[in-house]
């Protein structure tokens, strides 16, 4: 039911109008977000302030934009559950397991953790299962720091603001600033590691899988017992996971 105009509470729908933007936008300055709402620099630069002070917006790493922040990242709905995607996905992960042999996860980005949204479990009598539906700490697992790479530093700083992270395991980052030192060789490398950091004896490695925007990012991991996943045999599995993630790029036969 839409109010009537008179009853239009003007700095609420401003707000509400500023938030839908960041659908289509990574990053929006106060100059821009004034421009596409037709209204005042001022104005604008009151609205960003407020949604930064609520958690629904942040800045950038320049400092000088602003980004969506944890608590409209909250309200999204998670990547890898509309029933299109959940199909091409499925066949990445089929392919995925047989490339790999280990059992494999679709991951997505909510606020600051990862949800596995479906996976597929390897052959091995000594497995990790899949835990579809599960949500682990994004900092403490590869899936997570692989999303958070494709972010950018001053969304990440939105989405984990303490510089004390939560330690997961006795191998788990758990400082913002090494977190973010890791990112960078994660953008280096092309994936992500994790070595017993969201639980012992067990590593994985996680490679992007969909999406060009943070709402529709997925990453794809495997997961390995320690002692058949070490370095050298995470990075082939990287490049077996990409070899399967571009899969989703073409198109669904029949």
């Amino acid at each position: 039911m839409t109010s009537a105009p008179g009853y239009t509470i003007e700095s609420l729908d401003t707000g509400l109008r500023l938030m839908r933007l960041f659908l289509t936008h990574d990053t929006l300055t106060v100059s821009e977000a004034a421009g596409l709402l037709e209204v005042g620099r001022s104005t604008a630069h009151r609205v960003l302030a407020t949604l930064e002070g609520r958690g629904f917006a942040g800045r950038d790493a320049t400092g000088r934009g602003y980004s969506a922040g944890p608590e409209l990242m909250r309200l999204g709905r998670p990547a890898g559950f509309g029933t299109a995607v959940r199909e091409r996905v499925a066949r990445v992960l089929e392919d995925a397991v047989l490339r790999t042999g280990e059992t494999v996860q679709a991951v997505a980005l909510i606020g600051d953790r990862i949800i596995v949204t479906d996976g597929r479990e390897s052959p091995h009598p000594v497995r990790v299962r899949p835990g579809t539906g599960l949500t682990h700490p994004a900092h403490a697992t590869a899936g997570g720091k692989m999303l958070l790479a494709l972010m950018t530093a001053g969304q990440v700083g939105s989405l984990c603001p303490d510089e004390e992270l939560e330690p997961v395991t006795a191998r788990t980052t758990v400082s913002r600033t090494a977190l973010l030192a890791e990112l960078d060789r994660v953008r280096a490398q092309g994936y992500a590691l994790s070595n017993g950091e969201s639980a012992p004896g067990m590593n994985a490695v996680a490679v992007p899988l969909a999406g060009s925007g943070p709402r529709d990012r997925l990453a794809l991991v495997a997961s390995v017992p320690a002692d058949r996943g070490g370095e050298s045999e995470l990075a082939e599995h990287a490049v077996r996971l990409r070899q399967s993630a571009a899969a989703l790029e073409q198109p669904a036969v029949g």
